[in-house]
């Protein structure tokens, strides 16, 4: 099922395409020029609920891996980041922001520290890997760049860790958060993370070898039955309600991480150096012009957001809304926005535009919102 999609080597299917049709899935996106299952049978309010009570498996291989290994891995990895990652143990996993000259932000991937010399970036949805290249080229560094054969699968749900440690034993439950361990696959070694897009618990297994992703799916289908699972791929009312940020929706290289709340994953004391250090201290001193922030709006459930919504206070657009939904536990739309800096404090009264053409009142919320 593709949903409409032309098929080329352009759009690549994954390691657990054929599985996820298998599933019933109903529609994709593209990330990294790759599929991401968007959705099933259930409706997105179905999902939700299943997500926060039993447990799922999602096709994420569209997280594509940039691995960094030679004498100068380190030295490439803290050129593009503001976070120290002087400190990285092997085994940890660092969510970072990649940023430019600008200090705007490129991607903000998860760091995986595999040894001394060698990092994989598991990337949101922008060429990473040709940023990564020119760097390691224009500065003659010692590195190897390249995209492994690595497909990430994401078991996600409050039941994830007893299926989990079901299949592959007990010492999973001694992986902790944004951690990582291994596993033994059919002769192999695979990777598996304590990490994934939902605040609802769960792990990712990196997958290294494509040939085996029917199989390791087949095998946690078939042990996750007695507990509920079901197909799935992050879910849109719990990212929302988490405050989950979406490269290219709530962000893009126009931001900095100061706007979008990463100022505890920048270190600007004159540690490290790195690409947009200047511009990024300069903002930090004059301070930024407009924050994220959640917002709640009244009305019917809103129609889906696939174009920004204006913000609006009086006659003035404060910001827009990137991605909204209807929340089924505060009984109310919620969404995301880059707020200007006079009016992003909580309680303060805005009307959002929506693309129905109605507009709704609604008030500016800390996140997450729950």
């Amino acid at each position: 099922m593709t949903d409409g999609l032309n098929m080329s080597r352009r759009l690549r299917r994954t390691a657990y395409t054929q599985n996820v049709e298998a599933a019933g899935v109903t529609g994709y996106s593209i990330v990294n020029h790759m599929l991401l299952p968007k959705g099933f049978q259930k409706s997105v309010e179905e999902d939700y609920w299943h997500l926060r009570e039993h447990v799922q498996i999602w096709d994420v291989s569209c997280q594509r891996q940039v691995e960094i290994a030679g004498p100068d891995a380190e030295k490439l990895v803290q050129l593009m980041t503001p976070r120290n990652i002087s400190k990285a143990d092997v085994g940890d996993c660092y969510y970072l922001p990649i940023i430019d000259e600008n200090a705007g932000i490129i991607n903000d991937p998860v760091l995986l520290k595999l040894g001394k010399e060698r990092f994989w970036l598991s990337i949101a949805d922008s060429d990473v890997l040709l940023y990564a290249k020119g760097l390691a080229l224009g500065a003659n560094m010692n590195v190897n760049v390249f995209e492994p054969d690595v497909c990430p699968l994401a078991i996600q749900g409050p039941k994830a860790e007893n299926l989990i440690s079901k299949i592959f034993g007990n010492q999973i439950k001694n992986i902790d958060f944004f951690k990582f361990g291994w596993i033994e696959f059919q002769g192999t070694q695979q990777l598996i993370a304590r990490s994934g897009y939902s605040r609802q618990g769960g792990f990712e297994i990196y997958l290294q070898n494509s040939n085996l992703g029917s199989d390791l799916w087949e095998t946690i289908w078939e042990a996750g039955i007695e507990f509920e699972i079901s197909p799935g791929c992050p879910n849109l009312i719990e990212r929302i309600e988490g405050g989950l940020l979406s490269y290219g929706n709530e962000f893009t290289r126009e931001n900095n991480p100061l706007e979008i709340g990463l100022a505890k994953f920048c270190s600007l004391d004159g540690s490290i150096d790195f690409i947009g250090r200047a511009a990024l201290e300069k903002i930090a001193t004059s301070g930024v012009k407009k924050k994220i922030r959640g917002v709640t709006f009244d009305g019917d459930k809103c129609p889906t957001c696939s174009m920004p919504w204006p913000v609006m206070v009086g006659d003035e657009k404060i910001g827009q809304i990137t991605s909204a939904i209807w929340s089924p536990r505060l009984k109310k739309n919620v969404g995301l926005s880059l707020i200007d800096r006079h009016y992003w404090l909580p309680k303060q009264s805005v009307e959002v535009h929506s693309q129905d053409n109605k507009i709704r009142l609604g008030e500016i919320s800390s996140l997450p919102f729950i």
